[in-house]
């Protein structure tokens, strides 16, 4: 899908404008810091800032393609797995991002899955303190 390579090269490029027409408006993100995803394009827009800023470093390492049920609807959808490795305060990362596609090619659904828990933690940390400084979550 030419939307995964746009998404990939946007935050390889930490260029936030360039991921504003990749997704819908009610895209889904589902994290591997909160049990609840994020909903909506602006909210999701907003984790992208806090995320540009907190990843020290990211880069993607290939791709994988198929068919996934989405979590919304349970019904199969058009999908892309990339994975990447980056640093977080000092942690090597290492996780997939799950991009979910509907019939226009915008992205619907993101899961995205960390490994290992030490650098979940200070994923999750550092996110929070990003969203709350980001005034998008209260303190």
């Amino acid at each position: 899908m030419q939307t995964a390579e746009r998404f990939r090269a946007a935050v390889e490029k930490r260029d936030l404008a360039a991921l504003d027409d990749l997704f819908t408006e009610d895209v889904r993100l589902y994290s591997p810091v909160k049990f609840v995803p994020f909903e909506g394009k602006a909210m999701v827009m907003g984790l992208f800032g806090v995320l540009l800023r907190t990843f020290e470093e990211i880069r993607y390492l290939g791709r994988l393609d198929g068919d996934v049920e989405t979590s919304t609807d349970g019904a199969p959808a058009p999908s892309v797995i990339l994975p990447f490795r980056g640093t977080v305060r000092g942690r090597r990362i290492h996780g997939i991002d799950l991009l979910q596609f509907d019939a226009e090619g915008r992205i619907k659904e993101f899961t995205v899955m960390v490994r290992p828990q030490s650098a979940v933690q200070a994923l999750g940390e550092a996110v929070l303190e990003g969203l709350v400084a980001a005034n998008l979550i209260p303190e």
